[in-house]
C-alpha cells in the first residue's frame, strides 16, 4: 500500500494571525515528527499552502507574513507544494494528479483545520477513490463562535474526528501510525 503524506496548511496566519490554533496540545511538535518520519521512510510528501483568492482579505492574504509557511515545515524535506485558494486540496490544484504518478493509494492527513481543510480534503480524498488516515493529534482546530452558536476546540475536533471515523477515515494517532506503517 503506497502512502503518501498531506501537510495542510501549516502557514503563520495559525500561529501568529487572525486563527490561532489551541487543539489538541502540541500539534505542531507531532506535524513534524509526522514529516520526519515521512522523510526517514521515504514515503512521498506534499505540502498544501492556502490562500485567499481576494487579494484584500484580512488572513491567508498571498506574499503575507501570516501567508507563509511555518518555517519548521518548510525547512524539512517534501516532495511537492501544492497551493490552493478553497478548503479541498484537490480543487483546482495538481494534487491528484502527483499522487497518481506517485501510485499513492492512502493519503495520511496532517495539518489545520481539523474541521475545514483536513476535513475537506479527506472527504476528496475518499470521493477519488483514495484510502484516508486522519492524524488525530496533528490535526488541530480552535474555539469557534457565529451565528450558528458557540463550540469549543475539543468539542469541534472531537466531533469532526467521530465523522470523519464514520465512513470517510481511518482515524489515528500519529504514534499508532507510524508504528504500523
Amino acid at each position: 500500500m503506497s502512502l503518501a503524506l498531506l501537510v495542510i496548511d501549516v502557514q503563520m496566519e495559525y500561529f501568529i494571525g487572525a486563527l490561532p490554533i489551541t487543539h489538541p496540545v502540541g500539534h505542531l511538535e507531532t506535524i513534524l515528527e509526522c514529516m520526519d518520519f515521512a522523510s526517514r521512510k521515504n514515503l512521498p510528501t506534499a505540502v498544501v499552502r492556502h490562500h485567499q483568492p481576494d487579494s484584500k482579505s484580512p488572513i491567508f492574504c498571498k506574499n503575507s507574513p501570516e501567508w507563509e509557511l511555518h518555517t519548521e515545515v518548510s525547512s524539512r524535506p517534501y516532495d511537492v507544494l501544492i497551493d490552493k485558494s478553497l478548503p479541498g486540496s484537490f480543487t483546482n490544484t495538481t494534487l491528484d494528479a502527483w499522487l497518481k504518478q506517485s501510485a499513492v493509494e492512502t493519503v495520511v492527513i496532517c495539518g489545520y483545520m481539523t474541521h475545514m481543510c483536513c476535513d475537506t480534503t479527506a472527504r476528496q480524498a475518499m470521493h477519488r477513490g483514495y484510502k484516508v488516515k486522519f492524524l488525530s493529534d496533528a490535526t488541530g482546530t480552535l474555539s469557534l463562535t457565529n451565528n450558528a452558536g458557540s463550540v469549543t476546540a475539543e468539542e469541534l475536533q472531537r466531533a469532526t474526528l467521530c465523522a470523519q471515523q464514520m465512513l470517510i477515515s481511518e482515524v489515528i494517532a500519529s504514534k499508532d501510525w507510524m508504528a504500523q506503517s
